[in-house]
């Protein structure tokens, strides 16, 4: 008998005019503007230039929710390719669909590229975003929630999702209740931001080695949640393609840590912000040839 659940929203946009406003979209652009507001904070305190942080964010975001995408599309295209289907609903993307491996594998190509034209290394921006990505992520959840998907298997614990019948899948009857998956990874993903930057200093994680500990924390995490989940999807060996992603990427950030924190030691410079001292003065040159704000003259007497 369930003694209490979570309603789900009963409605996922809303119009403004003409024009929709959609809850999933919401939760993707605040994660985004949030994780772009930390990691800004946490890079210009390792020493990187201030104005740096928004055009990595524009190539982070546009090479993300592209590699997001396409990621989605190709690991679930019998959602939109095959008899009775429509191919450019692949499309619509404020339909929910983003797959996290897509986004961070091709956002991460525009963050190289955006900083490579800036002359800068790429690992210390890579460990300034790490906790602030795992927020991201806990807020863009919550898009599942106003769309309800991706929920998990059939429960009566106190905390269930309750589900419309137009969005349950699996046949359950009315009135079945589901594991919030939705809300496990979101808990999960700030309990991993404050682990982060808990252990950062602690365990002395520079040179990307914060990166790959969001790795293996994210994807240890993705492990139990994915087992959880009821939507359809490409089995491999009796477990869920996403599964297997995660035990693979989990160990590949693992792997990734030990030759990391190696190399680290054996080339500390590898937590420097610039890629060459060239870079660096070239920097320092085109801020030093920018012209001066006017200073503001005071029409008011001065105090005698």
């Amino acid at each position: 008998m369930v003694l209490a659940s979570i309603p789900s929203p009963s409605q996922a946009e809303w119009y403004i005019g003409p024009f929709p406003l959609r809850a999933y979209a919401i939760a993707i652009i605040l994660g985004i503007i949030v994780a772009w507001w930390w990691m800004d904070r946490r890079y210009t305190r390792k020493g990187g230039p201030e104005d740096v942080s928004i055009d990595i964010a524009v190539w982070a975001v546009i090479f993300g929710i592209l590699g997001g995408r396409i990621y989605h599309v190709i690991t679930d295209y019998q959602l939109y390719f095959g008899p009775g289907k429509d191919p450019w609903r692949a499309l619509y993307i404020w339909e929910g669909g983003l797959g996290i491996w897509g986004a961070i594998a091709l956002g991460g190509v525009g963050v190289f590229i955006a900083m490579r034209r800036r002359g800068l290394r790429m690992l210390p921006m890579a460990d300034a975003l790490a906790p602030a990505l795992l927020v991201a992520q806990a807020l863009g959840r919550w898009g599942n929630y106003f769309n309800q998907e991706l929920y998990g298997k059939p429960t009566d614990v106190p905390w269930a999702l309750e589900i419309d019948p137009a969005h349950m899948v699996g046949g359950y009857p009315t009135g079945t209740t589901f594991h919030p998956t939705f809300l496990y990874e979101s808990l999960w993903c700030i309990a991993g931001a404050v682990l982060l930057v808990s252990v950062e200093k602690r365990l002395r994680l520079v040179g990307g080695q914060l990166f790959a500990a969001y790795g293996m924390f994210y994807t240890a995490g993705r492990v139990w949640i994915e087992m959880m989940r009821i939507d359809d999807a490409h089995h491999i060996l009796g477990l869920r393609l996403n599964v297997w992603t995660s035990i693979i990427l989990f160990c590949v950030a693992l792997v990734a840590l030990i030759v990391l924190r190696k190399r680290y030691e054996a080339h500390p410079e590898r937590n420097d912000i610039w890629l060459s001292d060239e870079a660096r003065e070239a920097y320092e040159r085109s801020r030093d040839s920018a012209p001066a704000e006017p200073s503001e003259e005071s029409d008011t007497p001065a105090e005698t």
